[in-house]
């Protein structure tokens, strides 16, 4: 059974009721939470930290908690995120910079362990970019572990048109799901596509606003 959330980044309001109504229901094993980084690799050595990570936050308003918490970074050893990732309950891609994360997820060899896991994998905007199968950043299509056949983007203005123009060209090979206002999700659950909060669709180069189904 394979589970995946792309989520809009939440800030200090955390999941939505809804969300976490089904975040209960899918969540059902606790052992540990692994996030990883998207975070720039440039600063000082110091000692991983998990409580630093804003994103656990949103699981503890959420009341989901679990035995262990780990991060993945550049500061990690290889072979220890493997083994991380292939004992985890949940993985948690982190917002941040997709090309940070993308690097870290190459150069880690996680990507085919990520695919082939049974746990539920998540990912807040630059994760659930790298979650896609292909997105754009910067003007410029990148490819990402196609954990679904679909692109994902949070952050979603639906005044900056130039922005979604520039994804128009992607939108004739895949659908573009994008989520908004803070509450937007995108479960995909042995293959069937949920909407939850705001999302919208961008495909053939024509964009709605999608109904929300849980």
């Amino acid at each position: 059974m394979k589970t995946h959330y792309y989520l809009d980044y939440f800030y200090d309001k955390g999941f939505s009721e809804k969300l976490v109504n089904v975040l209960h229901e899918d969540i059902t094993d606790r052992k540990s939470l692994v996030m990883i980084s998207a975070e720039s690799p440039d600063y000082e050595d110091e000692p991983v930290n998990i409580d630093g990570v804003f994103e656990r936050t949103w699981f503890n308003q959420a009341n989901i908690f679990f035995d262990e918490y780990y991060l993945i970074d550049h500061r990690t050893k290889k072979e220890d995120a493997q083994r991380l990732i292939q004992n985890a309950s949940v993985v948690f891609l982190c917002g941040g910079t997709a090309r940070y994360q993308k690097h870290l997820l190459m150069e880690y060899e996680l990507s085919d362990l990520i695919k082939i896991s049974n746990a539920v994998v998540m990912g807040t905007s630059a994760g659930g970019m790298n979650m896609s199968d292909e997105y754009v950043d910067e003007c410029t299509v990148y490819e990402g572990m196609a954990l679904d056949h679909f692109s994902f983007e949070a952050h979603f203005n639906h005044d900056n048109t130039a922005l979604i123009e520039e994804r128009f060209p992607l939108s004739e090979k895949m659908d573009i799901y994008m989520a908004a206002d803070q509450d937007g999700a995108v479960r995909v659950k042995n293959g069937k596509i949920d909407i939850i909060g705001k999302v919208y669709l961008i495909s053939r180069s024509k964009i709605q606003k999608l109904v929300e189904t849980l």
